[in-house]
Order: C-alpha cells, then sequence, then structure tokens
C-alpha cells in the first residue's frame, strides 16, 4: 500500500527547478512550481531520457534527449516523440518537510 515518504525540505530545491529523488526503489523528479511541489517518474517514456536534467518552461519539462514535452503538474504528454504519459505521485508539505506517496 502507497504511503507518504518524506524526500526532503522545502528549501533542498529551489523555485522553478527540479530534483531527482529515489524513494522506496522508485526514481523520481521534484518539481518546485513557484512553492507548489509535483513529483512524476524521472525517465521519459520515450528512450529513458533524465527529465530532472531536461528544461523546465511554466507547468512543462523538456526531455533532454529528444526534446518529448510532459505537463510537470499532471504527467500527461505534449509532445512527441513520447506517445505515453509519465506517472505522477501525490506531494504534500509537511512544515518544511515534503512529502511523496509512493
Amino acid at each position: 500500500m502507497a504511503e507518504f515518504t518524506k524526500v526532503c525540505s522545502i528549501n533542498d530545491v529551489k523555485t522553478n527547478s527540479a530534483k531527482r529523488i529515489s524513494v522506496n526503489g522508485q526514481e523520481l523528479v521534484l518539481f518546485n512550481l513557484n512553492g507548489k511541489f509535483y513529483a512524476i517518474e524521472a525517465a521519459c517514456t520515450h528512450a529513458g531520457g533524465p527529465l530532472d536534467e531536461g528544461a523546465i518552461e511554466g507547468n512543462e519539462v523538456e526531455c533532454p534527449w529528444h526534446g518529448a514535452k510532459f505537463d510537470i503538474t499532471t504527467g500527461k504528454t505534449l509532445s512527441p516523440p513520447a506517445s505515453s504519459d509519465v506517472k505522477k505521485y501525490e506531494v504534500k508539505v509537511e512544515g518544511s518537510d515534503v512529502m511523496v506517496k509512493v
């Protein structure tokens, strides 16, 4: 059963940036978009590119390998070559702790 796990402090991820995290064997990317946190799986669904190294523009992250774009807030695929969404994980903040449900 999935449960929330502390992954970092709110100060560990700068505004409008990303941090790769490992939670219970899952590789995820934690994003801080204007103080709101989101988590999606770390690998692009096209060829496994590292989304934590992708350019962030608004609510979108672009895979650095082939340019596929994903909505950080939903995990939805926005442009090819990826055709499958990335998994989105529930995130909550308790005090200064960022928690992800995995």
